[in-house]
């Protein structure tokens, strides 16, 4: 099991931790670093200042939203990290949910989210391949454009930059057991948003096609300190937001994913009181076993033994959300 460093997306501005933190990285041997957006900063940026600071750990987003872009604009964003970086981009891709789609992006959330990603992904190895003009006759990504609103005088191009790899790995976010099932055939890796090693039933049946070398690459806090339920309050900071914020109440994937690892009762009561504005309450009702269980937190000890258990499953890649250097080198240690 290799490590990353995830570094998700910035707040009210752009840590000064963030470039030391992929260096230490680096040194310590972690595979790739990770960053992300929502609607702030973007995921590409962050990477490309990275990258020149960086000589051999790899480029992730995790994830780039798919409706910031059309699909060959990320591609262009891709090949051109790949180009620079000297081949270490991977493409992490999500469609995030229809609160941001369209609140933030200004465009409709598709009502077929599993042909919206797959139009996507489609569009982007073409550009990548460079085999012949980028063509789809698609529903949500066609091209050339042939809509009722356009000129009828849109031509299928072929990208002028000759990508450096054919084959730039391609992840996606996937929460849903359907769209699971479809990275498995269309992706070359996962990237989970909760991942608890103590039930992988949860997602056995989705990835049944996933060929080898398939990447499962989750997330999980992490935390060397004395204190356990100390240590998983940010955990349930982000848990708090992402199922009580992340979405409508009527629909918010997140939620619908806890509920599915056994806590649908909790997932409806932090929906509840985050969205009546009783937001210190909603992240003081995340259970502490659930924060716990997809997170690694405590001393030193205690991080080792739960580290195995990770490493006997079927994970490929661990994410690491590890605020400080100690955690890092400790986590280093234990996986070498």
């Amino acid at each position: 099991m290799r490590l990353g460093l995830a570094l998700g997306y910035w707040g009210r501005g752009p840590s000064a931790d963030h470039v030391p933190l992929a260096q230490e990285a680096e040194r310590l041997g972690y595979d790739s670093v990770w960053t992300a957006e929502s609607w702030g900063s973007d995921a590409f940026t962050p990477l490309t200042w990275i990258a020149a600071r960086t000589s051999r750990i790899k480029l992730g987003t995790a994830v780039a939203q798919m409706a910031a872009r059309s699909p060959t604009t990320t591609a262009m964003h891709a090949l051109t990290l790949d180009h620079l970086s000297g081949g270490r981009a991977m493409l992490g891709l999500g469609l995030s949910g229809p609160q941001v789609v369209e609140g933030w992006y200004g465009r409709p959330f598709p009502s077929s989210p599993l042909t919206a990603t797959r139009e996507y992904v489609d569009v982007v190895r073409q550009v990548l391949r460079r085999e012949a003009p980028v063509a789809l006759d698609g529903r949500y990504h066609p091209l050339p454009y042939d809509g009722p609103d356009g000129t009828g005088t849109g031509k299928a191009l072929k990208s002028i930059t000759h990508p450096l790899r054919a084959g730039l790995p391609v992840l996606l976010g996937a929460e849903g057991p359907k769209n699971i099932a479809q990275t498995a055939r269309i992706a070359d890796g996962w990237l989970p948003l909760y991942w608890s090693p103590s039930r992988t039933e949860v997602y056995e049946a989705s990835l049944t096609d996933a060929p080898e070398g398939f990447l499962i690459a989750p997330m999980a806090r992490a935390r060397v300190c004395d204190d356990v339920a100390e240590g998983l309050l940010p955990v349930k900071a982000m848990l708090g937001f992402y199922i009580g914020g992340m979405g409508h109440a009527r629909r918010n994937f997140h939620a619908d994913l806890m509920a599915r690892m056994g806590y649908e009762e909790e997932a409806r009561r932090i929906q509840r009181l985050f969205l009546d504005g009783r937001r210190e309450e909603a992240v003081l009702a995340v259970p502490d076993a659930f924060a716990d269980e997809i997170s690694l937190v405590g001393p030193r000890e205690r991080i080792a033994e739960r580290l195995e258990s990770w490493r006997k499953g079927p994970v490929t890649d661990l994410l690491v959300l590890a605020p400080d250097p100690h955690t890092l080198r400790v986590l280093a240690e234990l996986n070498s």
